[in-house]
């Protein structure tokens, strides 16, 4: 029995054993999206089968890849089924993923899995660094260069709340890194249901998620293993559990239409026999049913444990992980499915940006410079606009040439006057083509002892945003809570608004940040050298007070969200004390 065939908070699995053989070393290809809608089977990555071979043998032609662990609980390194012989690196995979994505496919990897949530080698629930899970995400990221990673979270890993919060830090840290180097990113949740939506620790897991800003692209619902007790008919149950699903989303995520929040779910079946046993069995008959229904719905991911089970060589049998139990033709759900996929999102031409060094130190009055290039990742190239902002007073910041031809490459020069404050500051570099805009950011630090007393500019009377880090946002003087400015933060309907301020306090000391906001979703917090946030939805000016305490160096960064889908944010007379 696989880690994945117990997919459920109640009941245990069994580790499965058989490492993969190592594959030659490769170059991964670029980065590039899914398709809207896809099919992507789960692939038992324990088997020492060629995941490239299986998906051109079944026409599955994107693949969710079980399961990325942690070898011990306590380890911030994860490995493919936990075994120290699968690292995460080109040699492990990476010949058949490149050969994969040659076909037009790609894969997902998975972290987690039952047996990792039964454990404790779940990485966030193992590693208590939200900085170290971020960089195991980024590891494999890079590694691999995949447009999408998944968090198989059930079992144990459904009530550790530090856990849960550790994850979704650090997911939140691998996004902004995402977005500001230019590099596509997709997150999914695969969850345990009911046949009425997911369980209260289910949804706390998604709520996590909201209050710390941690956009989560897609819900993938385990539908199957109920262990209830009651009748089940499986492709009816599926419908109801998505149905359910979506009335949940659309309270965590009010400004998004009905279509858009169907186009958040996902669905993973257990073909054939269930581990429940016969009373929950998936047929042939099913997976009609389920298809034309996912395409009626526009559901985002349709999938199935697992495809080493896609055959009928032990028909009458039980759950097991080299067959589905039932009569039927070998490959024949890979078939059912496949044409699922389509309707890309991929644009005809886009292009990624990254700034190298990503940043310099400097003494007033000093300067420094980097290299902004720019990457083709899909189509044609195409000219782009560069641009620089969030540099403080006394500190310029330009781009020579000002515009580039995709491939091409800009000089960033900074230039300090003796008066500029110590500090470290975010400036942010856009391109802008005509398939849209990308950002990095390049991190330029003041040298010599920052000011006390904290928060510069809180309450915008400068008319400037300076020195926070605010991109596509600006300063108003309507509404205002004080004075005759404020801030307005200004979320996209894919993107979480922020605006962010580093500030150097006393270390080891407890403070409270407050400041008055309103609109729907708005956040205030900090983060880096602490943790703490809060939020309310507000027609009028509303206080929000987040009491947290330094660590060691007394750095932290103060920011407001506003939270992606929604209206834009107001804030105003930042404080702390």
């Amino acid at each position: 029995m696989s880690v994945f065939l117990a997919l459920t908070a109640l009941f245990a699995g069994i580790q499965p054993t058989g490492p993969a053989a190592a594959a030659p070393a490769v170059t991964p290809l670029p980065v590039t999206t899914l398709p809207a809608h896809v099919f992507a089977p789960y692939f038992e990555a324990w088997t020492g089968e060629s995941p490239a071979a299986l998906a051109q043998q079944s026409g599955a032609k994107h693949l969710t890849m079980a399961f990325l662990q942690a070898a011990t609980k306590g380890s911030c390194t994860v490995y493919w089924n936990g075994d120290t012989g699968m690292p995460v690196s080109a040699a492990t995979f990476g010949a058949d993923i490149t050969t994969i994505r040659s076909r037009g496919g790609d894969v997902i990897p998975s972290f987690g899995g039952y047996t990792a949530d039964n454990t404790g080698t779940e990485i966030a629930d193992s590693c208590t660094s939200v900085d170290s899970i971020a960089a195991a995400y980024e590891s494999v990221l890079t590694t691999y260069d995949v447009p999408r990673l998944d968090m198989d979270i059930e079992d144990n890993s459904l009530t550790n709340t530090a856990g849960i919060d550790r994850r979704n830090k650090a997911i939140k840290k691998v996004q902004d890194w995402a977005a500001a180097t230019g590099r596509p990113l997709q997150i999914s949740y695969t969850l345990p249901t009911t046949t009425r939506g997911l369980a209260d620790s289910g949804l706390n897991v998604l709520r996590n998620a909201v209050a710390n800003g941690t956009r989560v692209d897609v819900v993938n619902l385990m539908t199957f293993d109920y262990y209830d007790n009651a009748a089940h008919q499986m492709a009816t149950d599926t419908q109801t559990a998505a149905t359910g699903l979506v009335g949940q989303l659309a309270t965590l995520y009010p400004g998004k239409t009905q279509a858009q929040l169907w186009a958040m779910v996902g669905v993973t079946e257990m073909i054939g026999v269930d581990d429940f046993g016969p009373a929950e069995t998936f047929t042939t008959a099913d997976a009609a049913t389920v298809y034309d229904w996912a395409v009626a719905k526009g559901i985002s991911t349709l999938s199935f444990w697992a495809l080493q089970r896609d055959n009928g060589s032990c028909p009458g049998g039980a759950a097991a992980d080299n067959c589905s139990g039932i009569a039927q033709d070998t490959w024949f759900f890979s078939h059912a499915f496949a044409p699922f996929t389509g309707g890309t999102s991929v644009p005809g031409n886009d292009f990624s940006l990254a700034v190298n060094p990503a940043s310099a130190a400097v003494d007033p009055g000093g300067s420094a410079t980097a290299t902004v290039g720019t990457t083709v990742t899909s189509g044609a190239a195409q000219q782009v606009t560069l641009s620089v902002t969030g540099a403080p007073a006394g500190v310029t910041a330009t781009l020579s040439p000002g515009t580039v031809t995709t491939g091409g490459s800009a000089t960033l020069s900074v230039a300090t006057t003796t008066a500029a404050v110590p500090g470290s500051y975010p400036l942010t570099i856009t391109g802008t083509g005509t398939s849209g805009s990308h950002t990095t950011t390049f991190t330029l630090t003041v040298k010599g002892t920052p000011p006390a007393g904290g928060i510069v500019n809180g309450g915008f009377e400068t008319g400037t945003l300076s020195p926070w880090n605010a991109p596509g946002d600006a300063i108003v003087a309507t509404p205002a809570h004080s004075g005759t400015h404020a801030l307005q933060v200004v979320p996209t309907s894919s993107a979480t608004g922020e605006a962010a301020q580093n500030v150097t306090l006393a270390p080891n000391h407890a403070y409270t940040l407050k400041a008055w906001v309103q609109g729907s979703y708005a956040y205030l917090g900090v983060r880096g050298g602490a943790s703490a946030s809060t939020w309310t939805s507000s027609s009028g000016w509303t206080q929000l007070s987040v009491p947290f305490t330094t660590g060691a160096s007394g750095a932290v960064t103060v920011y407001v969200h506003g939270w992606y889908g929604q209206s834009a944010v107001y804030a105003d007379d930042f404080t702390l004390g």
